[in-house]
């Protein structure tokens, strides 16, 4: 069976919350990001995460006329049917993460737009991956986690990238880590984050291994890539940043109690 039939033999299922047929077309549906205005059917499946309303959507193309091998693009996102914005800013945001090359931003906004870009330049067995998914609902703010996961012909491994996206309820709009903090209490964040990364040290068995090797390699960066969750600020970095590729997207934890006069009180979770 030809690799694009069974791409679409095994995603002949319907797009949840868009009441649309998942299928292996050369553009996603123009409606995939729920844009201001749009509308969901009312028999569209969605999942309630505490007072949030998400609906996932779900993706996969082949490169058009392609056969054999062939480039491909997923998608599994999550669109918020009652915060049109945010579900656009997810959209914008995974298209934006595949731009390795700063020259390649502005070439497209959108996930439909940086399809046909793909499909353009796109070789072999290339392949992209877009995943987004709500994190945490906390103190107000909607953690969602974006991924994309890029596979290029030829290549030794593939290069990932997450992001964080926090969503005020109250607010209506995205916040950046500044907006999370205290005026003037960004070296009281920098200073939390470094001892999450000394503890993070300490259990990683290769910096233990040769610690002065290991931290001339990868020294701590900062870094304002952050999620509110009800235990704390997880911050995620880039593979490579802080450790070897081999280690993946490190992940740390910021309680709260450390936070304390760090972060603006409206955000800050429970101490205990």
């Amino acid at each position: 069976m030809p690799v694009s039939t069974l791409r679409c033999s095994l995603r002949a299922t319907l797009l949840a919350g868009l009441g649309l047929l998942a299928a292996c077309s050369s553009t996603p549906p123009s409606n995939i990001t729920l844009a201001e205005g749009a509308q969901a059917p009312g028999n569209a499946q969605s999942t309630q995460i505490k007072d949030v309303r998400t609906q996932a959507i779900q993706w996969q193309g082949v490169k058009p006329g392609c056969q054999g091998e062939c480039p491909t693009i997923e998608i599994n996102s999550v669109a918020f049917p009652d915060i049109p914005r945010l579900t656009e800013a997810v959209d914008h945001t995974l298209a934006s993460l595949t731009g390795l090359d700063q020259n390649l931003r502005g070439q497209y906004e959108t996930l439909s737009e940086f399809t046909q870009y793909f499909w353009r330049n796109a070789q072999g067995r290339d392949t992209t991956h877009f995943k987004a998914s709500v994190k945490d609902v906390a103190q107000g703010v909607i953690a969602v986690e974006l991924h994309t996961g890029q596979y290029f012909t030829g290549a030794a491994h593939g290069i990932p990238a997450t992001v964080y996206l926090n969503w005020s309820q109250p607010k209506g709009q995205l916040l950046s880590l500044n907006d999370l903090l205290i005026p003037g209490r960004h070296d009281a964040y920098v200073k939390v984050l470094r001892e999450a990364h000394q503890r993070w040290l300490a259990d990683n068995e290769d910096a233990r291994r040769d610690p002065a090797t290991y931290n001339r390699m990868w020294p701590f960066q900062e870094t304002d890539n952050v999620a509110v969750t009800r235990d704390g600020l997880v911050v995620k970095y880039d593979a490579y940043s802080i450790a070897p590729y081999s280690q993946g997207e490190p992940e740390l934890l910021l309680p709260w109690s450390q936070l304390q006069g760090v972060i603006r009180p409206e955000y800050l979770g429970p101490l205990g």
